[in-house]
């Protein structure tokens, strides 16, 4: 009888020494490269107050300190809004009534009434210092109810007695000419008068006067002691 294996023969522990040698001979994993499986619980997400207080122990080691928000400003009361907006209101009634009795607080200077002029190689500032009240005024005439010649009659004959004089400076009330139907005829004609042939030679500067004195009704004028020479007797600047 044939010793040979039969071919349905099974014998599973045949290799099992090839096995451990070459389970023995493999290299070990290296402790570097190698990838442990994360700890399940480590993995796992932090809820909001643990990384919280976690942020604020840190915080603590490195001396910082948290910034203590004041919330305890006291509301304003219904009662005190009515009274602080009274208090306002009142306040703008009483600036107006400044105004209205005595002129406080308005300004001619801003107004598109205001006018200025000063003569040749005169500096502005001495338009916006007569303005001001820096030179006091020394004589004035009321050209009110007076037509346009009758007007620059008086206006001539006025200055004429002011260089005579000496004066320096004065006043020349003409009304605003509100209720001339175009262009204050009177208050042009002063500053037309003021620039013209005759008169720029004695003029340094003119501006509107201020509330108290008329405001943009009438015009100041700064004189020379003496006329200008011919050859610089050239317009003022406005």
């Amino acid at each position: 009888m044939d010793s040979s294996p039969s071919i349905l023969t099974f014998n599973p522990f045949r290799n099992i020494s090839v096995l451990f040698q070459t389970e023995a001979s493999a290299p070990s994993p290296n402790p570097q490269t190698s990838h442990p499986r994360r700890d399940l619980e480590n993995s796992a997400p932090r809820d909001f107050e643990t990384e919280r207080r976690y942020f604020l122990d840190a915080m603590k080691k490195e001396g910082v300190k948290p910034f203590v928000w004041n919330c305890c400003r006291p509301a304003i009361t219904k009662k005190q809004a009515c009274s602080s907006a009274s208090d306002e209101i009142s306040e703008v009634l009483l600036h107006l009534h400044h105004l209205i009795e005595a002129g406080e607080g308005f300004h001619v200077a801003k107004t598109p009434e205001y006018i200025e002029g000063t003569g040749l190689c005169v500096p502005a500032s001495y338009a916006w210092r007569l303005h001001r009240g820096d030179f006091s005024i020394q004589a004035h005439i009321d050209l009110h109810g007076m037509n346009v010649k009758e007007a620059r009659s008086a206006f001539n004959a006025f200055l004429k007695e002011a260089v005579s004089a000496g004066k320096r400076a004065v006043l020349i009330i003409h009304g605003r000419g509100l209720s001339s139907p175009a262009e204050p005829v009177l208050k042009n004609g002063v500053q037309t008068w003021l620039t013209s042939r005759a008169w720029r030679k004695w003029v340094i500067a003119y501006s509107s006067a201020q509330s108290f004195d008329g405001g943009a009704g009438a015009t100041y004028v700064l004189l020379r002691n003496n006329p200008l020479a011919g050859r610089n007797r050239k317009k003022p600047h406005r």
